[in-house]
């Protein structure tokens, strides 16, 4: 395939970004999108241009760092795959494929398409711990009966990767449905349940404070998450939010 790719380049956190339009040409429909993107840079590279800044490491799906905005789309058009597991067969050959980081307020641009993502890192500090008995009469995890229900919808909620494709898809940058799945795969669990009421109250606390905004109740997170993690979290968030605000 043949491509034109439109790219969001800024060169630092106060630079003035602008779109730049490359072409990259016998791209095979079997590379991923991050292959498409190395063989863009080793030919700016060998061109002795600057090559495009994004973020990657597993390439797996699983660190959730290969966020992109692509053609309007968190991750792209493909349905619960992150960026490095987009393919290019998903893409028309003459296809103009337009690139920016995701946009946010609590997701600076660093560099192209790079964003700080800390502030994610600042709410699971602010509690997404539990405590630890380390007194030496320790009770062993597999011996703490949890129902199958329980346990299953716990693991949903911690499959979320934290890449923020949820912000990225919501008008208003909300960052509830991290915040939702990170309250609920301790909100579910016995061990969680020391810490529930501080949990929930500090979470949501520090999102306010990152300037995340509110849930728009579109649903565009759940659809955008390449986890498919659901709005039930966002629900379980504000009944735990309300309990313990009645304390």
């Amino acid at each position: 395939m043949n491509l034109t790719l439109k790219i969001w380049r800024q060169k630092n956190a106060n630079a003035k970004g602008q779109m730049v339009d490359y072409k990259v040409t016998d791209i095979s429909e079997h590379m991923s999108f991050l292959e498409m993107m190395d063989v863009l840079n080793e030919q700016l590279v060998n061109s002795g241009d600057d090559p495009v800044a994004f973020d990657h490491d597993c390439r797996e799906g699983i660190c959730g760092m290969c966020a992109m905005y692509i053609n309007g789309q968190a991750h792209g058009p493909d349905r619960g795959v992150t960026t490095c597991q987009l393919h290019m067969r998903r893409f028309k050959d003459g296809e103009t494929i337009t690139i920016e980081p995701f946009r946010a307020v609590a997701f600076p641009v660093i560099k192209d398409l790079v964003v700080d993502r800390m502030s994610f890192e600042r709410i699971q500090q602010a509690g997404g711990y539990i405590s630890v008995n380390t007194s030496g009469n320790t009770q062993d995890a597999n011996s703490i009966p949890i129902s199958k229900h329980a346990a299953d919808k716990a693991m949903d909620a911690a499959t979320c990767i934290g890449c923020g494709a949820c912000v990225a898809a919501c008008k208003n940058s909300s960052a509830m449905l991290f915040v939702g799945a990170k309250v609920s795969q301790y909100a579910l669990l016995p061990q969680g349940q020391i810490e529930a009421a501080d949990r929930v109250l500090n979470m949501v606390a520090q999102m306010d404070l990152e300037g995340f905004g509110n849930c728009s109740n579109t649903g565009a997170c759940e659809i955008e998450c390449p986890k498919s993690i659901s709005l039930d979290t966002i629900a379980r968030m504000n009944r735990e939010l309300m309990k313990a605000s009645l304390k």
